[in-house]
């Protein structure tokens, strides 16, 4: 499935890199611009610092005069628009919309149900015109971004099949345009699958109960030694040092280290007594 981040009339160099980079951390790699404020952006210094290293993606980074060009082979088009309409697309969350389009649920919807006659006269192809541009059937996902200042255009959002909301604090939901990438990019990758997360501390092999009961032997002898647990009325130290440990699930070395730390114990006991 194709997936595309188209930005429109983007005015800030750096939202351009941080786009880059926000995509490329979810697998995605085609990035469209529309018309952007700088013709060199993809060159500007800004611009290359915010990719933080997602050059790949700039450097196939197309920039196009119109919206009609950037979406030329997406078959299903996603508006971000933040500002409620009275009349366009239906409006729902990515997570909300992403479930139903994979689940085929609008697969009988190719466009906006109550926008064909008031898209006929408009130059622009509706989403069902880009669909039928798309003879291999294949479905390309398009997702558009309006500028920094002035969100989308209404022409483009009447355009798309779904105005694409992120739910946000109702007393503040302003978004930077890289942010607001990141999450429909993190969303829709989710969507599709996601990725795993892998656990790179090393944890070393699990101490087995022998190994944790002569730690735990070593250590009564030394907290003994410095005075800190009276043998003669032990209490339930031991039972709840061996319930703490249990839970701490512990390695063979932190096994040796809290053998060491027992070690240090009784040899400055010794030392105190001479």
């Amino acid at each position: 499935m194709k997936t595309r981040f188209v930005l429109i009339e983007t005015s800030h160099a750096g939202n351009v890199g941080a786009a880059a980079r926000a995509i490329k951390t979810m697998g995605f790699d085609d990035l469209v611009l529309v018309r952007p404020r700088w013709s060199n952006v993809l060159r500007k210094e800004e611009t290359i610092q915010r990719a933080s290293g997602a050059l790949d993606v700039l450097a196939n980074c197309r920039i196009v005069a119109t919206v009609e060009e950037a979406l030329d082979g997406m078959s299903h088009l996603c508006a971000t628009a933040m500002t409620p309409r009275d009349f366009g697309p239906p409006a729902r969350t990515p997570r909300e919309h992403f479930a139903l389009l994979l689940q085929g649920a609008l697969a009988a919807q190719p466009g906006p149900d109550d926008l064909a006659d008031d898209l006929a006269d408009q130059a622009a192809p509706a989403a069902s015109d880009t669909a039928a541009a798309n003879p291999s059937g294949e479905t390309g996902v398009a997702f558009l971004f309006g500028c920094e200042r002035y969100g989308m255009a209404n022409e483009d959002v009447y355009r798309c099949n779904v105005a694409l909301s992120i739910p946000t604090n109702p007393d503040f939901g302003s978004l930077n345009l890289a942010s607001a990438v990141q999450v429909v990019a993190y969303d829709w990758r989710q969507a599709l699958g996601g990725y795993g997360v892998s656990d790179v501390a090393a944890r070393g092999d699990r101490a087995d109960a022998q190994q944790v009961a002569g730690m735990l032997a070593h250590w009564q002898q030394a907290l003994a030694e410095i005075g800190f647990l009276d043998l003669d009325a032990p209490k339930k130290l031991m039972p709840r040092l061996n319930q703490m440990f249990n839970r701490a699930q512990l390695s063979q070395e932190e096994i040796h280290i809290l053998r060491g730390v027992a070690k240090a114990m009784l040899r400055t006991a010794e030392a105190t007594k001479r």
